[in-house]
């Protein structure tokens, strides 16, 4: 697994064991106006997908997500919430972006940021409509929706998330640690099966399981058919 794999695990691990809190009630709310959240474009160039277009997107990130900006120390040429801002208007779909912009929400208590032009929320509504299909994305906006206790809104997004990770075991790696933290151990033990007979055999969330008393060793596929088979 390479370095950003693992970096995004570490940092969805710990935004997703965050407790769930009271915040300010327009953090919560959805205007139902069409592109309330504003147009995806048109940029002069862009905006870029972060899964494909990886040498504009670093060239963005060397100009505006610097370290110290990941950290919430500081900006680069402006206030912090500007330099996240820049980056999701010409990548949308920027994971470690998406977790910053969560991150820097709680360390302010929800209120809005200097230089961010949308609600936090309007960020993941963006970067859905951007790129529907990407499975990260998803599982950051059911964290992200979680910790409201808007529990079967983010049910719905790891639904999502799960049929469009096709044979990705990384992301039903992933997307189990995020049912694992909702306690719907139900569900992170047949997304830990998944990932492991495709191959992603790390055990951490396996061994959660098992701390919680929740695991159960997979079916062998001939066993299964054969007990769906018995009158």
């Amino acid at each position: 697994m390479n370095r950003a794999k693992r970096l995004l695990i570490s940092a969805m691990a710990a935004i997703a064991a965050c407790s769930t809190t009271s915040f300010p009630t327009h953090v919560l709310a959805q205007s139902k106006e069409p592109n309330a959240c504003g147009a995806i474009g048109p940029l002069s160039e862009g905006p870029y997908d972060y899964r494909t277009e990886r040498t504009r997107v670093t060239f963005i990130e060397g100009n505006h997500f610097q370290p110290q900006v990941e950290a919430l120390v500081g900006g680069v040429s402006g206030p912090i919430g500007a330099e996240l801002h820049y980056v999701l208007v010409f990548v949308p779909n920027h994971p470690r972006v998406l977790l910053a912009l969560i991150r820097y929400g709680e360390k302010l208590k929800w209120m809005q940021a200097p230089g961010l032009k949308y609600s936090y929320e309007c960020y993941f509504d963006r970067a859905i409509r951007f790129r529907p299909d990407d499975a990260i994305v998803r599982m950051i906006y059911a964290t992200y929706l979680n910790k409201f206790s808007r529990t079967s809104e983010a049910l719905g997004q790891l639904a999502y998330a799960t049929h469009v990770a096709n044979d990705d075991g990384f992301t039903h790696y992933n997307i189990g640690l995020i049912y694992l933290d909702m306690k719907r151990y139900d569900l992170a033990l047949v997304q830990a099966h998944k990932a492991w007979s495709l191959g992603f055999e790390r055990p951490e969330l396996r061994d959660k399981l098992k701390a919680a008393g929740k695991w159960q060793e997979p079916v062998p596929a001939g066993e299964a058919e054969s007990e769906k088979s018995k009158p």
